[in-house]
């Protein structure tokens, strides 16, 4: 699960919200319990204290002392702590030996820990202390046993926390599982949507919770954009049969004038506008190949196809055209690399890219297929100028020219058509540097899902 995910925030905000539930419960216990120990032993001690003041107020000081040895004395109340002093603290009665240095005559209510008479070991104390007029009282209560009921509370406490600690990870990674498979369906619908299966929707599970809303807003509108890519296809075959025959029309008559004309300077016009016509023939058919390998039409024709077999033939093809021009092209391709494509589509690409790299490349072309884990890599790469990585998303769209190739024919379709094969194979349209030059890469992927142009992040290139 990736950190800076949503579900992962999600999950890390469920277990901080359960640890911290976990730990203001412990405190909360921890707290009360101290104070239900504190407040015993007080009282104990203030009820000692007062039990014992009306015999000095009534009789005196000698009469509170008798008072203090009989109540220090064996039989009483387990666990008391009496202790009568003269002023600088010597003792008088009760079960402490002195007057403990650290608690003053007018000290607050505090815990030590004293030895008593009679025992062997020191044991925590809670004691009040009372200044007299001719001496000191210090009542109190003996909570040993309360402060190792308080130890073992702690280590439960401790050991309660850790388990809380571990159901809260569990908790978090259960809330993450839940929206992960709650999404899972839509995700996957998504996916399959976008490698062009229109008919897939997110299955209905009922319920009138906010995955129910966007399964079903999901829905409605992959209908609407299956109704609007029907009347896509509609529309542009109807585009390309009634523009074709006129510019068919238009190009026959001009054939048929250039034969009737007699001027050379006619004659050279007839013949510019020719050329004229058969590139916008060109331009309006690449177009339409573009849409509707970008619809995903065309995937019925894919068959495998001996991609080796393939560059070779494409080189042996181009090869006497990049002669003529200056250029020199080779291939590299292990044998036997075969894939499921569309062949026709596929070689136009790659002739798009081998003519990109002829106009606005130098030296050498390099035309290489290789398998990778995910699928066939085809690549061309040539040795020149390249293009600045701000330039090339221009280069990419369609239509999109740079400066440098207006003085070229073209549209500034090529690389926009591979772009789109790419897809069409569930692959991306890559670019890298050639050092020097550009190598325009075309993955190909028979099974991982393609990516949508408006996202692909390494979609670039030149347009042709």
């Amino acid at each position: 699960m990736n950190w800076r995910s949503t579900t992962f925030r999600f999950a890390g905000l469920v277990f901080l919200l359960q640890l911290a539930g976990a730990a203001l419960l412990l405190g909360i216990v921890h707290q009360l319990t101290q104070n239900q120990i504190r407040g015993e032993a007080r009282a104990r001690a203030e009820a000692l204290r007062d039990a014992l003041l009306p015999h000095y107020r009534q009789r005196g000081f000698a009469v509170l002392a008798r008072a203090v040895a009989a109540q220090a004395g064996p039989g009483k109340a387990a666990g008391a702590v009496v202790l009568l002093a003269d002023r600088d603290g010597h003792a008088v009665a009760g079960n402490l030996a002195a007057w403990p240095p650290s608690v003053p005559p007018d000290a607050p209510a505090q815990t030590i820990e004293l030895f008593r008479i009679g025992h062997e070991a020191s044991e925590q104390m809670y004691l009040v202390a009372t200044p007299l007029a001719d001496g000191r009282l210090l009542t109190g209560h003996v909570v040993e046993s309360e402060q190792r009921f308080t130890v073992i509370l702690e280590e439960a406490m401790a050991s309660a926390f850790a388990v809380a600690v571990a159901l809260a990870a569990f908790a978090a990674w259960i809330s993450a599982r839940l929206i992960v498979r709650k999404l899972a369906a839509t995700v996957g619908t998504a996916r399959a949507v976008a490698a062009g299966d229109l008919d897939q929707r997110v299955p209905a599970e009922g319920g009138d919770d906010a995955f129910a809303a966007l399964g079903d807003t999901i829905n409605a509108m992959l209908d609407r954009i299956a109704a609007l890519m029907n009347e896509l296809k509609i529309a542009t075959d109807g585009l390309a049969h009634d523009l074709r025959s006129p510019l068919t029309r238009l190009r026959s008559t001009l054939e048929r004038a250039l034969l009737a004309s007699d001027g050379e300077m006619a004659r050279a016009a007839i013949g510019r506008a020719i050329e004229e016509g058969d590139r916008l023939l060109a331009m309006l058919d690449t177009a339409l190949r573009i849409s509707r390998a970008e619809a995903g039409l065309g995937r019925e024709h894919l068959v495998d196809t001996d991609l080796s077999a393939l560059i070779a033939d494409m080189v042996e093809l181009y090869g006497p055209i990049a002669e003529d021009r200056g250029f020199a092209i080779a291939a590299d391709a292990a044998p036997g690399l075969r894939a499921r494509v569309h062949r026709e589509l596929l070689g136009q690409a790659i002739a798009n890219l081998i003519d990109n790299a002829m106009k606005y490349g130098a030296g050498r072309i390099l035309l290489a297929a290789r398998e990778t884990g995910e699928g066939v890599a085809i690549s061309v790469g040539d040795e020149g100028p390249g293009i600045p990585e701000a330039l090339r998303p221009t280069a990419l769209r369609r239509f999109g020219r740079l400066d440098a190739a207006r003085t070229e024919a073209g549209a500034g379709l090529g690389l926009a058509l591979a772009a789109a094969v790419a897809r069409l194979h569930g692959g991306t349209l890559r670019l890298h540097d050639n050092r020097p030059g550009l190598r325009v890469e075309l993955f190909l992927s028979g099974h991982a899902e393609p990516v949508p142009a408006s996202t692909s992040p390494q979609a670039r290139g030149r347009g042709g």
